[in-house]
C-alpha cells in the first residue's frame, strides 16, 4: 500500500510525489530549452490522486553535491499543487538572484527536493528565551519580519544549524538584519511545517 502524509487537507501517495518531481524536472529542462513555461495537459493529470490539483503552497530546493544551488517558493498561492511546483521549479533553478542560472551541466547533476508547507501562523513569545523555548529544530520552519526585512528558513535548515541561537542569527542576516537582532528587538516570526520529498 502506498504511504499517504496529510497536509493542508492535502493527501499525496507515492505516485504523485515521484511525478512532481519529475515535472519539476521536466519543467526546468522545458524552459532551459524553450524559454517558456511547461504545460500539462489534464489528460496527464487523470492517473494521479486529486491531491496534485488542490491549492498548496511549496518550496522547491535545488543542490549539487550536498551544496544548495536554488531554493524559491510562496506561502500563498490560488493554484493548484502541480502549477506551483512548474512556477517554483523554473524560479528556483533561473531566477534565485544568489545562483546563476542552471545550464545543461548542472541540470545532469542537480537534485530536486519539494516541501509543501501549512499555513504559517503567528508565534507570539515575550522575550528572546520565551522565542527560543518555543521553536522545534527540524520541525519549524522560521520567517521573521522587521521594517520591511524579510526571511525564512524551511525546517530542513535545522540539519546545517542546528542551535536554535546560530539559527536565528543567520536567518537575520539572510534578512539583511544585524545578527543578532532577534536579542534586542521584537520580531514578527511565523512558523510553519513541510511534508518534504526528493529525487
Amino acid at each position: 500500500m502506498e504511504a499517504l502524509f496529510f497536509m493542508n487537507n492535502v493527501s499525496l501517495t507515492e505516485k504523485d510525489e515521484k511525478f512532481l518531481l519529475s515535472l519539476a524536472r521536466k519543467s526546468i529542462e522545458h524552459f532551459l530549452k524553450y524559454r517558456e513555461v511547461l504545460n500539462v495537459a489534464e489528460e496527464e493529470l487523470k492517473e494521479y490522486s486529486p491531491a496534485i490539483k488542490e491549492k498548496s503552497a511549496c518550496f522547491v530546493t535545488l543542490t549539487i553535491n550536498d551544496e544548495l544551488r536554488g531554493c524559491i517558493g510562496c506561502f500563498e498561492t490560488d493554484k493548484s499543487l502541480y502549477q506551483t511546483v512548474i512556477e517554483m521549479a523554473i524560479s528556483a533553478a533561473f531566477f534565485d538572484y544568489r545562483f546563476l542560472p542552471l545550464s545543461e551541466k548542472d541540470l545532469e547533476e542537480v537534485k530536486i527536493e519539494i516541501s509543501i508547507l501549512t499555513p504559517p501562523r503567528e508565534l507570539k513569545y515575550d522575550n528572546p528565551e520565551d522565542l527560543l523555548k518555543k521553536l522545534k529544530p527540524l520541525k519549524h520552519g522560521v520567517i521573521i519580519k522587521k521594517d520591511g526585512y524579510q526571511a525564512t528558513y524551511l525546517p530542513q535548515v535545522w540539519e546545517q544549524i542546528p542551535g536554535k541561537e546560530e539559527f536565528l542569527n543567520s536567518l537575520c542576516l539572510k534578512a539583511g538584519l544585524p545578527f543578532d537582532c532577534w536579542k534586542k528587538e521584537k520580531l514578527e516570526v511565523k512558523i510553519y511545517e513541510v511534508e518534504s520529498f526528493e529525487e
